[in-house]
């Protein structure tokens, strides 16, 4: 394993940042409604819900709500644990496998899927990923023990899937030592500007409108939130802090594949990352404020 200073500052998060939405291109994709249907399940909240929690077997509304951290309880329950009535945890491994074949195929191409630069990113993210670990880890360690797909760009999306849960489940111990529960966290992270609009929070995570300015209320009350719902200066150093500590967490997969091979596949990453966006991966309404 290289030394922590041979790693440039940052390396992980943005290598992270690039792999993640090759990850989740198939949690916007018609393919995985139409595989998880096939599978029994036909509500596209209980698809996701399954689909992600899986390899963890047939857990209930409880452990979903522990590991996803940011979605309300009452939505989870809504649908756990009565669809595990319908399908089973491998049934749905299955079909989340053939939703991301196919989900990429028709989003990359064939080339690329079978290209050298495809095999070439599945070997560093693999190498990477198996340096995870698995104490404290659930959604990491549980998808650790399942195997490799042969074919390489799914081969690459499984590890882009291993190191997105590792990071996450890191993450999530941040949030907790942060004191912020799974709507505030939500709220913070929408109010620098990134990742999901309030309203694509409120369409998919199951909080009313009232949820969501009961949570603002509070971080006002701990000056994080000003009155426009904007972050504070110690509202943007508790985000800094989070994800500082984050890198720090999830720093052995990358300090073991070592500072060139962490540039490549971020290289390689970025590469696909932009062409699945660019054919429209995701839907711009639910993203940015």
């Amino acid at each position: 394993m290289t030394s922590h200073s041979a790693l440039p500052e940052r390396a992980g998060r943005t290598c992270h940042n690039v792999i993640n939405p090759f990850h989740s291109t198939h949690y916007f994709a018609p393919e995985l409604a139409a595989e998880m249907a096939k599978a029994g399940v036909d509500d596209a909240r209980a698809g996701y819900f399954v689909c992600r929690s899986a390899a963890m077997g047939a857990v209930g509304p409880g452990t979903v709500a522990a590991t996803f951290y940011n979605f309300k309880y009452e939505l989870i329950a809504r649908h756990l644990p009565e669809v595990w009535q319908k399908t089973t945890p491998q049934d749905v491994l299955d079909a989340r496998l053939r939703a991301a074949d196919a989900t990429l195929r028709r989003l990359l191409g064939d080339e690329a899927v079978t290209s050298p630069e495809m095999a070439e990113a599945a070997e560093l993210a693999l190498r990477a990923a198996e340096a995870g670990t698995r104490r404290a880890r659930p959604l990491y360690a549980a998808h650790a023990d399942l195997p490799v797909p042969e074919e390489p760009h799914l081969a690459y999306w499984h590890a882009a899937t291993l190191l997105r849960e590792h990071r996450g489940d890191g993450h999530l111990v941040a949030l907790l030592d942060a004191e912020l529960d799974g709507l505030e966290a939500l709220v913070t992270h929408t109010a620098t500007g990134r990742g999901m609009s309030p309203r694509g929070v409120l369409a998919t995570r199951g909080w009313s409108e009232e949820d969501w300015q009961a949570a603002q209320e509070r971080l006002r009350t701990r000056g994080l939130l000003d009155g426009e719902g904007q972050l504070t200066e110690a509202g943007v150093r508790l985000r800094k802090d989070l994800e500082e500590t984050t890198d720090r967490l999830d720093r052995a997969p990358y300090e073991h594949l070592g500072a060139a091979g962490v540039a490549r596949l971020t290289e390689l990453a970025t590469g696909f990352t932009t062409a699945v966006m660019n054919a429209g991966a995701f839907p711009a309404a639910l993203f940015g404020k």
